[in-house]
């Protein structure tokens, strides 16, 4: 996947993050491709890579456990306002999925810690949205995406790869005309 961002320059010379579900991990680059880090994420605790129907209009007590997807794709990502005035990265506005840094709110969700564990068999908690650690958010991420937001590739749970990102399996005629 990366090899075909850059390949391709997929990411329009805007940052970018890949945000690898099954590993529940994120790997930053910037415009041109440089990597700037790579941090633990929350997920959504439904597995699956595609956000229900309606589900950005719902209230959060309206949502069940299944229903709380993190989407896979591409997203043009940009800051914006979310409930409470807090400022998010968002990666789906009209789905209601965003970027932003750990929520601590409710303490026995134990976000913090499921962030540090070395395994990424527990980082599903969210209702669909990433979270990362604050430190990464602020020094990292919101520099890196504050001037002109930029594009998050969400990979799959259960699709294929090429089902989400259909070109990807033209890396290989890419990087032969490219060669040449």
């Amino acid at each position: 996947m990366i090899a075909w961002i850059a390949a391709e320059h997929d990411n329009g010379g805007l940052p970018y993050v890949v945000i690898d579900k099954q590993a529940a991990s994120l790997l930053l680059f910037s415009g041109k491709g440089d990597f700037m880090g790579v941090t633990p994420v929350l997920l959504g605790v439904g597995i699956g890579d595609d956000s229900s129907p309606g589900i950005g209009a719902k209230d959060l007590a309206d949502i069940g456990p299944a229903e709380r997807t993190t989407p896979a794709g591409r997203f043009v990502a940009k800051f914006g306002r979310a409930f409470g005035r807090q400022r998010v990265i968002w990666v789906d506005y009209s789905n209601s999925v965003a970027l932003h840094a750990v929520i601590t709110t409710h303490k026995s969700e134990h976000r913090v810690e499921r962030l540090l564990s070395p395994s990424p068999d527990d980082n599903r908690i969210s209702f669909g949205c990433i979270n990362v650690g604050t430190k990464f958010y602020t020094g990292t991420l919101t520099p890196a995406f504050q001037k002109k937001g930029g594009v998050v590739y969400i990979l799959p749970d259960t699709k294929s790869l090429d089902d989400v990102f259909p070109r990807v399996r033209l890396l290989p005629y890419v990087s032969a005309a490219v060669a040449r």
